[in-house]
């Protein structure tokens, strides 16, 4: 997958937490979010933080079917509020290859 038909497919599954995505998907989003962000925050603080709200519920939905691709629960983000160990925990599962034999497929 690449970066448009990931962009594409995150803005068509806004809100959907079911499923799986996959780790391109996944990474394309996430890298998109960061250009995005950036770039909107050197012309306006206003316009940074619309956008992050305009994609953070994309961001969620598609970082818990990335969770569910390597067999976790989207709840399982939640371990990435636990201060710098979360962080890196959550970054390693993201990192993971899918698992065939996920019960969320």
């Amino acid at each position: 997958m690449d970066i448009t038909e990931s962009i594409q497919t995150c803005f068509r599954k806004y809100a959907t937490f079911s499923g799986t995505a996959s780790k391109s998907e996944f990474w394309w989003w996430a890298l998109f979010n960061l250009i995005g962000t950036v770039s909107l925050g050197i012309v306006s603080d206003k316009l940074s933080l619309a956008f992050t709200v305009a994609t953070l519920l994309p961001y969620v939905a598609v970082t818990t079917r990335r969770l569910h691709d390597v067999g976790k629960s989207g709840w399982a983000q939640l371990v990435g509020l636990i201060p710098l160990v979360g962080w890196v925990i959550v970054i390693v599962w993201l990192c993971q290859d899918a698992k065939p034999s996920s019960r969320f497929r």
